[in-house]
This record gives C-alpha cells, structure tokens and sequence, in this order.
C-alpha cells in the first residue's frame, strides 16, 4: 500500500511538472491599424489578429479602450495552440477629429502578458469645407 501512494504521489509530482512547462504566447499580426482618411458616419470596425505561438490555451481576460468612442471586443473562449484569433474594435466615426487611441490587451500569454494596440487616422465631414481648400478654390478662380 505505501508502495502504490508513494508511485502515485511521483506521478502526480510528474504530471504536475510537465503541465507547469507549458505556456501560451500571443503575437499579432499588426499593432497598429491606420484607418487612413475617412468620411463621418464609415465603417469604424477593424480588426487586430493574432496568433497563439504557445503550447497551452491562451485566455484574453480583459480589453479595454483609452476612451469611450472605442469599443474593444475580446474573445470568449480560449484560442488553442496555433489558432489564431480576433480582437474587434470599433470606433465612433461620428466624431470628426484625428483618431490616436489605445486598446489594452490582457492575457495569460507568458511572452506579452499586457499588449497596448494602436488605431490611428483622421475622421472628416465632407459636407464642409475647410478654410485652406476654400482659399486654394479662390485663387485657382482669379
């Protein structure tokens, strides 16, 4: 009987050891996305992509965004080793003004466990005009 506790103690020692080994990793693809110059009122969704490099399930715990105008949406199950996976962003296009924001990633990735991405570009109202392009019509008139 001590034989069989003690073989089953080394065992459990073992399985114990090797689980301990195996880590998730998470590499994007890109960390930052340039929506470039567009209209009020265009699609604001992209999407970050990354994969699991490790050998254990990797599990985005929390998303979040630097404001309000952007709505970071992590995944709910756990993206297995060497799939591949989404965060969805969406940002508010019916705020004109330049877009410079920050989406916080948490994970239990053991190489980035905190990954901060980026969205960037500049929303506009082509129904108005700026000062310069009316100023630059006038003198191409003259």
């Amino acid at each position: 009987m001590k034989k069989i506790i003690t073989l089953l103690l080394v065992g459990l020692i073992s399985l114990a050891i090797n689980a301990q080994d195996k880590v998730a990793n998470i590499e994007f693809k890109d960390t930052t996305i340039d929506y470039g110059t567009i209209e009020k009122g265009a699609n604001g969704v992209r999407v970050f992509e990354f994969t699991n490099t490790g050998d254990a399930p990797l599990i985005v715990s929390k998303v979040s965004s630097s404001c309000g105008c952007t709505i970071p949406k992590k995944p709910e199950a756990p993206v297995m080793p060497g799939k591949k996976g989404e965060i969805e962003v969406k940002y508010d296009t019916k705020r004109v003004n330049p877009i410079r924001k920050t989406i916080t990633v948490i994970s239990n990735a053991a190489n980035k466990p905190t990954v901060a991405l980026k969205i960037k570009g500049l929303v506009i109202d082509p129904s108005k005009h700026s000062v310069l392009e009316k100023k630059n019509k006038s003198v191409v008139e003259e």
